[in-house]
């Protein structure tokens, strides 16, 4: 823990401020009730170091050079692994941070959830063209009423709702005492995260039309998962995609007061088994096992769909010029078929199917959400792996 606060510090209402941050994202389950998906199973291989990352020199945003263990540094990297073919190859680890420890991944819990979406169907429980209200009739009255299930996968919602993360006292403020994450307020009556959504409108444009970045979508998801398999999130999640992806660490996610999983932003998992996910997804859902985990078209639809034209009329089209988004992943659109799950304050899970190399990040940067910041990742995190493809 940083020096310059005591855990009596931290509180319900700051411990996503940093410098408590620090602490924080690795100790959730100290600030906001949760669920457990797994417990710590087998014990993981010794760290490689640092390796080939400590001899690399990257080019800044301003045309100048830098090696990566310095760019770990400035952007508040916790952790920070590279794996090939299943193995850790590269590691660094902040002084503060504890490797076995479950860091909150923030939206990247969109990615995980987008996945679980994918082995629903091939179960046969979900249909993504069916409508939302079909799964959840608590849902009629709302903008979901007339979305699909591929709305909410896609974010093509027609959302009359701000992602503002700082915000204190409007709608996100609502949304966050909704799931348990900011205190409750003594003028307000506590809701559900079922019952908050239901609440939500729409903008007038219609679904299906642009990209619009909202986490209550994949929030929905998650309970239209949990309807449709009558299988409690964590649960399912454990037994189809953790358990089968061959997980190691210990693994939680946030709940509501009702037990409705955060299935947007709530998930909390070691940042090895992060990237042991992004190494599923990059095998075409095959597990080290050689089990078929994710259905391999579930995968191969998220790699050649997604809506562009959704994407450039959207909020995010700055973030990837050349990008897309399909079944909760970015298509980076760099030309080497790279994907990437994105989180706030720092959180990456980033596949180069090129050079076969999987990267995931975690970290405690105090701005949520920084467009310079995210741009500069996409900069260093593409030129990282780009570089083993000749290791």
């Amino acid at each position: 823990m940083a020096e310059t606060f005591k855990r009596a510090d931290i509180t319900l209402e700051n411990w996503r401020q940093h410098p408590f941050s620090t602490y924080s994202f690795q100790h959730v389950s100290e600030f906001a009730p949760v669920a457990q998906i797994v417990q710590p199973g087998e014990a993981e291989p010794p760290s490689p170091g640092p390796a080939a990352l400590g001899a690399m020199a990257l080019i800044d945003s301003d045309g100048g050079s830098i090696e990566p263990l310095e760019h770990m540094r400035r952007s508040y990297t916790d952790h920070l692994v590279v794996m090939r073919d299943g193995t850790v190859v590269a590691e660094w680890l902040a002084e503060h941070a504890d490797a076995a420890r479950p860091h909150v991944i923030f939206s990247i819990s969109k990615s995980v959830t987008g996945m679980l979406a994918g082995i629903a169907v091939e179960d046969g429980h979900l249909d993504p063209e069916k409508p939302v209200a079909q799964y959840l009739p608590s849902m009629r009255g709302s903008t979901y009423e007339t979305a699909r299930v591929r709305d909410l996968l896609d974010m093509t919602v027609d959302l009359d709702f701000d992602e503002e993360y700082l915000d204190a006292g409007g709608a996100f403020d609502r949304y966050r005492r909704a799931m348990l994450w900011n205190p409750e307020r003594t003028d307000s009556v506590p809701e559900t995260m079922e019952s908050f959504l239901a609440t939500l409108g729409a903008r007038g444009h219609g679904h299906g039309k642009e990209f619009y970045y909202a986490s209550p979508d994949t929030d929905l998801l998650g309970l239209v998962i949990e309807r449709a398999t009558g299988v409690r999130y964590h649960e399912y999640l454990a037994e189809k995609l953790w358990k089968p992806m061959g997980a190691r660490g210990a693994a939680y996610l946030t709940v509501d007061r009702v037990g409705t999983a955060r299935a947007a932003g709530g998930i909390c998992i070691t940042t090895r088994d992060l990237a042991r996910l992004g190494q599923l997804v990059l095998d075409g859902g095959v597990a080290r096992d050689g089990g078929q985990v994710i259905p391999a078209d579930w995968i191969a639809d998220m790699h050649a769909n997604g809506n562009r034209d959704a994407w450039v009329a959207g909020n995010f089209s700055d973030m990837f010029d050349n990008g897309r988004y399909r079944s909760c992943w970015y298509d980076v659109g760099d030309g080497r078929g790279s994907f990437a799950g994105v989180g706030i304050h720092g959180q990456w899970l980033w596949a180069d199917p090129v050079s076969k190399v999987v990267i995931a990040k975690t970290a405690s940067r105090p701005d949520p959400s920084d467009d310079s910041a995210t741009a500069l990742e996409i900069l260093m995190l593409g030129q990282i792996a780009k570089a083993y493809e000749t290791l």
